[in-house]
């Protein structure tokens, strides 16, 4: 038995009635048809919330409401980290989330949020929508019964608030940083104690010293946490995730059983909530640092040394999971599309605005 058939058999928690009803497809002809959607992220949350609920909105506006999202946050139904598989199950019917916390069902996820030294938002768009990502983001998740889009960017993410200053690698030894993903596997390597915990928990966590230090997303979204009050050595770089992206994960029985309208919607609005998601992120984010820097947050810049004990430790990460066909399948399509981006990226954008800044600095 295959794993999809599996999952269509098996229940989480007892649900199995529940799975059944909730992802049910068939409607009555003039009745709107509803679809359950639980999030990893706790309503409110700057950025991440706001892409969930922008798109709820999208797809409801644009249907005239004949097809209705009911969003769950963390706790509703499942858990923060649950919703994969209660998609997966039928026991909901789609989830927005980050993919990099699924790696447990196969680290190729990584790529589809953000994987060490790898793509910027604008990179990550190019080879999902023009480069083959999309389609090896069906192919993986074809293998949970899952169809999958992109649904979201939060940008280049901080490399993270510290409760004291990292000179050296050697400072990392012994951190209790909280980083999922492979970058988190990364701080692994470098002696860091790392933990993955659900963004609605972390202010607590660091407040009462569980944690020595944590990334989230960015000044906008870290200024509404709080991370200010409780940490004030913010580092504005991260290797980690250049480019972050969000998804959304609908049970492939239940994109199947949709109209070719209502599938054209979905994906029509998951476009536009990584395009509105990026902006809203860039457009907020210089404001908030500013903000951040008058409540006494210092900014700082890894050293180089620094950043090379994160280059080393990332590239022995991602060379680890190569055996995984899939995985090294995926890698491949990643960095050959990143290399055509980023030679003209480089050769254009890059070189504008490195002239753009020295002759506005010159008068």
């Amino acid at each position: 038995m295959d794993r999809r058939s599996f999952l269509k058999t098996s229940a989480m928690g007892g649900t199995a009635a529940a799975a059944t009803t909730l992802a049910s497809p068939a409607v009555a002809a003039g009745h709107a048809q509803t679809l359950t959607m639980v999030t990893s992220w706790p309503r409110g949350f700057a950025v991440l919330d706001d892409a969930a609920t922008y798109f709820n909105e999208a797809v409801n506006a644009m249907s005239g409401g004949s097809l209705v999202i009911e969003k769950k946050a963390p706790g509703e139904l499942v858990g923060a980290f649950e919703v994969f598989d209660a998609v997966s199950s039928g026991q909901a019917d789609m989830y927005h989330s980050a993919d990099y916390y699924f790696l447990g069902q196969h680290p190729g996820y990584a790529f589809f949020t953000a994987v060490p030294f790898g793509a910027t938002a604008q990179e990550l768009t190019n080879w999902y929508y023009h480069d083959g990502g999309q389609e090896l983001h069906d192919e993986l998740g074809s293998i949970f019964g899952l169809k999958s889009f992109m649904c979201g960017n939060s940008g280049s993410q901080s490399g993270g608030w510290f409760r004291k200053e990292i000179n050296s690698a050697d400072d990392l030894t012994g951190l209790r940083f909280r980083m999922p993903g492979l970058g988190g596997q990364v701080l692994g390597k470098l002696g860091v104690s790392v933990q993955n915990i659900p963004g609605g928990e972390l202010y607590q966590a660091l407040s009462s010293g569980a944690l020595d230090g944590l990334e989230w997303v960015g000044p906008f979204a870290d200024e509404r946490a709080g991370f200010q009050e409780v940490a004030k050595f913010y580092y504005t770089a991260g290797f980690h995730e250049p480019g972050s992206g969000l998804a959304c994960g609908m049970n492939l029985d239940v994109w199947e059983g949709l109209s070719p309208e209502h599938q054209a919607i979905i994906d029509n609005a998951t476009k536009a909530t990584t395009h509105y998601q990026l902006s809203q992120t860039l457009a907020n984010n210089g404001a908030a640092l500013a903000r951040l820097q008058a409540q006494g947050v210092q900014t700082l810049q890894f050293s180089d040394d620094v950043w090379d004990s994160f280059g080393a430790a990332s590239k022995e990460v991602l060379d680890e999971n190569m055996g995984d066909e899939l995985f090294a399948k995926i890698r491949n399509s990643f960095d050959a599309s990143l290399a055509k981006s980023s030679d003209w990226i480089l050769k254009s954008d890059g070189e504008f605005v490195a002239q753009r800044n020295r002759v506005l600095a010159n008068g």
